[in-house]
């Protein structure tokens, strides 16, 4: 392939550990009829231990510079497709759908710079998904696994513990990569539940009221809460807190998934009762 650098832009790092590699493949499961998107790929280490074990593999790779190489590479294996684009932007049921029915396994090492972004979308899309087995930045991997009342704790931890189940897989140490980052990695597992671990009521209302409870930390629920614009109405806060037992003055990091579904549920049930506009 030629010497490849990495760019600091795209927050690349090519794992070159053979049995850090090894044992991402262990931990991804692959079995011979599973389909695997694959994000970042960067120079194809992992893909093509991956096209060994899946029916079909599809990577996505931003970098233009490293498509060529891939599509000469790893491209030219009958169960690879190499896809130029933004993992971010690219229509994901529009890509993978046609490819093959059923659903997809996700293997990545993600570039860290957009890791949170990308965890986003994949909650948006995980019907199409069975299981996802990810590299992050360790910081990131703690606030996944974080619990109530800690500093790590946050929107990213709420939302993806509605839909998935989380458990740590490994550690990775810097010199995994090159160039060499300054942190630590971690891989993670995230297994799609079949259905949300609770009912929330409405997914959108729940998603607004957990993002609006985290937008300035240091403020209590109510203020938070307050700009939400339902909730804004005359007394309707008030009585959204009296009604889901959840004392106004907490802040958001302190509330268990149970308590925003409960809040996110009293909203729904008084939307229904004529307390709010619809």
């Amino acid at each position: 392939m030629g010497v490849i650098r990495a760019k600091k832009a795209l927050g690349q790092n090519f794992l070159v550990d053979g049995n850090v590699i090894d044992n991402i493949i262990k931990a991804a499961h692959v079995e011979a009829d599973e389909n695997v998107l694959e994000v970042g790929p960067g120079r194809g280490a992992l893909t093509a231990l991956l096209s060994n074990k899946a029916a079909q593999v599809v990577a996505v790779e931003w970098d233009r510079d490293l498509v060529p190489h891939l599509r000469e590479g790893v491209g030219s294996l009958e169960t690879v497709e190499v896809v130029h684009g933004d993992i971010l932007r690219v229509d994901l049921p529009g890509l993978l759908t046609p490819v093959r029915q059923g659903r997809w396994k996700v293997v990545a090492n993600l570039p860290y710079n957009i890791s949170s972004q990308v965890l986003f979308k994949f909650i948006e899309n995980r019907p199409l998904f069975s299981e996802l087995i990810l590299m992050l930045q360790k910081e990131v991997g703690e606030r996944l696994l974080a619990p109530p009342s800690t500093k790590e704790y946050g929107v990213l931890t709420v939302l993806c513990r509605l839909v998935f189940d989380i458990e740590k897989v490994f550690l990775v140490k810097p010199s995994s990569f090159r160039p060499i980052p300054k942190v630590d990695s971690i891989v993670l597992r995230f297994r799609v539940l079949p259905a949300n671990r609770l009912d929330v009521g409405d997914e959108n209302l729940f998603r607004i009221i957990v993002k609006a409870s985290f937008s300035q930390r240091r403020k209590t629920l109510w203020n938070c809460l307050k700009s939400i614009d339902i909730l804004s109405e005359s007394g309707g806060l008030t009585q959204v807190f009296e009604q889901s037992g959840i004392d106004k003055g907490r802040r958001g990091e302190t509330l268990s998934l149970q308590e925003f579904a409960n809040l996110t549920n009293t909203v729904v049930q008084m939307r229904k009762d004529g307390a709010f506009n619809q």
